[in-house]
């Protein structure tokens, strides 16, 4: 009865992980008050551009005569570029435009171990792109020179806040001034937009290129880009295949935008806004075995341009968000068991503070959960133990009503000789299985912490461990895994399950290492480290209760009635 509870347990914990890693995830309801998508899902995951020509008429339109050309009053004579540095980021604009051509981490580096790059290179829709209902106006606002002040003259503005001002205007009327302000020590850059058509404002939203396509993290089972919405309560994520039904949402939100895994970029306090989606398709460089990847674009148009708007192009490193506002925070996706995440990432920081190696870290905080739910493995075993020992009592009960059906009303008195025989022996059945469903909460905290955490991206171990946030390239961990289980799996105290079942559960760190293989390094570490502590808790075990007794129950036809008085009983009598 106890294996079968167990084994119930550990399927139900698989059917959940590989349903939460692999499944598609239901689309969300929509926000109160947004507007359905007008557009069909294909034209959605197609840029702009394809959308746009996808829609034109089969037929030209009948010739318009060319309005005559406008003449800048207001701009710059050629193209260049300005440089922003301050202690976090390195950014590059580019006069025309006015948009954002580079923003690079300088604390988090990609594969040639360079600051990591946010935008994505060669795409024509840079961030801060202006978007009206004009389109001729948008291609002059986006495609014309803008004269420049502000600007560093060392191209260096780490010294202190920068400010630059991008203006633009022309003889047909056409007058658009972008603003920008960076602090020293933030990844937050704020920016505001006018655009006006003579004596009229014209509303513009803001549109943010491709962004966050974080190519250095290689395993298939953590987050690629995703929309992201915080309004009340918690953030709403977005998959492509959600945008493709609803790409627009409204809302007075507390930010949005688009992150992955590990980085993100959210426009702040946007407030009453519409935010739409777009996905973006980048097929794999010619000749390369890559896969096709997929972004995603985000605009922001806000019911009041007239006030800046912050934007966070950064991290999702716990401090830096909490520093910012505790509710910013909720952009990493800790889970269901976030209050139990956040103090272990805490303490993994706090032991990595003394050790200086993530790895060994992983290691040693292991070993302190392991030491602090030690009595709860303990009592498992032991309580495992106790159903070991009466196994035979229980099967020669079971025996002796096997020939009734279930439905029989006579079945009902095996479960009572069952009871009977718990209550005199002292063994509680469920004993055995609370003590490890205790421990599953912090199983599934400590796994968000090791597949969300930023500080395990490109993180060094041991030897062929040089990311733990990347899957074993030797797949050594792994197998690892498997024998370490197998032999943990050996060493539990047999309660009397079936033999099929007994078959089944051997096969079980098989099935386990075929699904998990793909984890992080971190991840599966933290797993292998846990089982051989368990394996050094179970032989402790042992020692201190002892092997267990071997006992055997006879068939109740061949026990007979001891001796009365002087005589024997001649009869065999049933117990």
């Amino acid at each position: 009865m106890e294996r079968r509870v167990l084994f119930a347990i550990f399927l139900c914990f698989i059917v959940i992980y590989v349903w939460q890693g692999f499944v598609v995830k239901p689309v969300p309801k929509p926000v109160p008050g947004s507007p359905q998508a007008a557009t069909s899902p294909a034209s959605a995951t197609a840029p702009a551009g394809e959308t746009a020509a996808a829609q034109a008429p089969a037929t030209p339109p009948p010739a318009v005569p060319e309005a005559p050309a406008s003449t800048a009053l207001v701009t710059d004579a050629a193209e260049r570029d300005i440089r922003v540095e301050t202690n976090d980021v390195v950014a590059v604009f580019t006069n025309r435009g006015a948009r954002l051509k580079s923003w690079r981490l300088k604390h988090y580096l990609d594969h040639d171990k360079q600051p990591q790059e946010l935008v994505e290179i060669g795409t024509d829709t840079l961030p801060f792109t202006l978007r009206t209902a004009d389109a001729a106006a948008n291609r002059t606002l986006n495609g014309a020179l803008y004269a420049v002040t502000g600007a560093p003259a060392d191209g260096n503005g780490s010294s202190g806040p920068t400010d630059l001002r991008f203006e633009y205007r022309d003889s047909a009327g056409l007058h658009a001034i972008k603003e920008f302000h960076f602090d020293p020590a933030a990844y937050m850059v704020s920016f505001r937009a006018t655009v006006a058509a003579g004596d009229r404002m014209l509303p513009a939203a803001i549109v943010w290129g491709p962004a966050v396509g974080d190519k250095l993290t290689a395993s298939n089972l953590v987050q690629g880009p995703q929309g992201i919405l915080f309004e009340t309560g918690s953030a709403v994520r977005l998959t492509a295949k959600n945008i493709a039904a609803q790409p627009a949402y409204e809302g007075n939100y507390k930010y949005a935008g688009v992150d992955d895994n590990y980085f993100m970029t959210l426009a702040v306090e946007p407030g009453p806004a519409k935010v739409t989606f777009e996905p973006v398709t980048f097929p794999p460089p010619a000749g390369s075995k890559a896969a096709t990847r997929t972004l995603l674009s985000y605009s922001i148009e806000r019911a009041d341009p007239s006030t800046p708007v912050k934007y966070f192009v950064g991290p999702k490193a716990l401090d830096v968000l909490t520093a910012i506002n505790r509710e910013f925070s909720t952009a990493i996706n800790f889970g269901r068991f976030a209050v139990i995440v956040v103090p272990l990432l805490q303490s993994l920081k706090w032991v990595h503070g003394f050790v200086g190696n993530w790895g060994w870290s992983i290691v040693i905080l292991t070993v302190i959960i392991n030491l602090v739910t030690a009595p709860l493995r303990h009592k498992q075993v032991v309580s495992m133990r106790k159903m070991q020992e009466i196994q035979p009592e229980v099967k020669a009960i079971q025996d002796r009503y096997a020939k009734y059906k279930a439905t029989d009303p006579a079945k009902q008195n095996m479960n009572k000789e069952m009871m009977a025989l718990y209550r005199d022996k002292k063994v509680n059945p469920a004993a055995g299985c609370v003590p490890m469903l205790l421990t599953f909460p912090i199983m599934f905290a400590m796994w968000a912490v090791l597949q969300v955490s930023i500080e395990l991206r490109g993180a060094p171990w041991v030897g062929w461990i040089q990311d733990l946030s990347a899957p074993d390239p030797y797949y050594i961990l792994p197998v690892l895994m498997v024998v370490t289980q197998f032999l943990q799996q050996r060493m539990m105290p047999a309660a009397g399950a079936d033999p099929a079942q007994q078959k089944m559960m051997m096969f079980m760190p098989l099935i386990m290492g075929f699904i998990f293989f793909s984890l992080p390094a971190g991840a599966l570490l933290y797993y292998v480290a846990g089982t051989i502590i368990g394996i050094s808790q179970q032989y402790l075990t042992t020692s201190i209760i002892g092997a267990p007794p071997v006992r055997t129950v006879r068939p109740a036809a061949e026990r007979r009635v001891k001796r009365v008085g002087g005589g024997k009983t001649d009869a065999a009598s049933r117990d």
